[in-house]
Parts: structure tokens; C-alpha cells; sequence
């Protein structure tokens, strides 16, 4: 991979999130967990580790997820053809929510998000327990837009507002 791909100027990350623990992942059989997602407005990206106090942070070496993006717009939509009544962005248990940023270009790929260099993995595909946490028809409703996984490739701080912008700035 040489070149980077550039987010959009109007990309945003509108929320971030951590889990000190698996509600769902490595559960199969079983009930889920209830380690919430807790919110943020920053976290510590350790390049090929992971988000600093997440549930997959130095999981396994190199692996794919080391962070989880999801796109707010997705969700939106989703409230809006199969509506709920209590839900929020992190139910689906990606890391960042973003908006005006399609992930999907982004597999494959190399991008800056703040200045840090990431590279997108694989799509975040969605599981049965996608129908558990928001209701029947989510999991199918989420297909082809589950999300992105992502490796981090530099250390240092995302936080929420502009995705271009350098945080250091």
C-alpha cells in the first residue's frame, strides 16, 4: 500500500467509545455481557496495539480490529426503517462514529484521521447479536454497512470534531 486515501474535508468524528470488556465477542452459546460502551471525547490510538483501555487493546499481534469505525449516518438510517425505542450509535460497539466519511472506500486503504495514519482492514460485518442489541432485522439491514476495522499505524489522540484536523493543533 503506497498511497493514502483522503478523507473528505466535511468528515467528522462524532463520538468515540471503549469497553473494558467483551459483551459480545467470544460468546457464541452464551448470554451477552454488559460491559458498557463508555464515551469519550478523546482516546489514545497505540499504533498495532489499539485504543488505550479497550476491550481489544493488544488482543492479538497485528490483528485487523484493532479499532472499529461506524458510520452515524448508517444509523440514522437504520432508526429511521427499523426504529426503536431506546438506542444510540454505540449499541453496535465500534469504537468511532463518524460522519461524511464513506468506510466502505476505505477497506483496503490506507487514511489520516487527525493526522494519525490508520489502514482499513475489512468491513465490521454484522452478527446475530446485531438482532439481540437493536431488534429483529438489524443484522441484515447492517449488511455491506457494518462498519470498518482498522489497524493503527501511528500512535497518538483522536478526538471528537473535524477528522482532518491535527490534534496537536
Amino acid at each position: 500500500m503506497s498511497q493514502e486515501t483522503k478523507i473528505p474535508s466535511s468528515g467528522r468524528i462524532e463520538g468515540i467509545y471503549i469497553a473494558a470488556g467483551h459483551s459480545y465477542f467470544g460468546r457464541h452459546g452464551k448470554d451477552a455481557a454488559t460491559f458498557p460502551m463508555v464515551a469519550a471525547s478523546e482516546a489514545e490510538c497505540i499504533a498495532g496495539k489499539g485504543l488505550f483501555g479497550d476491550r481489544f487493546f493488544e488482543h492479538k499481534s497485528a490483528y485487523k480490529g484493532q479499532v472499529t469505525f461506524f458510520a452515524l449516518e448508517v444509523y440514522q438510517h437504520l432508526e429511521e426503517t427499523l426504529p426503536r425505542a431506546h438506542g444510540s450509535p454505540e449499541i453496535f460497539r465500534r469504537n468511532i462514529i463518524t460522519s461524511g466519511i464513506d468506510l466502505n472506500r476505505l477497506i483496503g486503504k490506507r487514511f489520516r484521521l487527525q493526522g494519525l495514519l490508520f489502514e482499513g482492514t475489512e468491513e465490521c460485518r454484522p452478527c446475530y447479536w446485531m438482532n439481540r442489541a437493536w431488534g429483529e432485522g438489524a443484522e441484515k439491514a447492517l449488511t455491506g454497512h457494518g462498519g470498518l476495522r482498522a489497524k493503527i499505524l501511528e500512535t497518538g489522540w483522536l478526538r471528537i470534531g473535524s477528522a482532518i484536523q491535527d490534534p496537536t493543533s
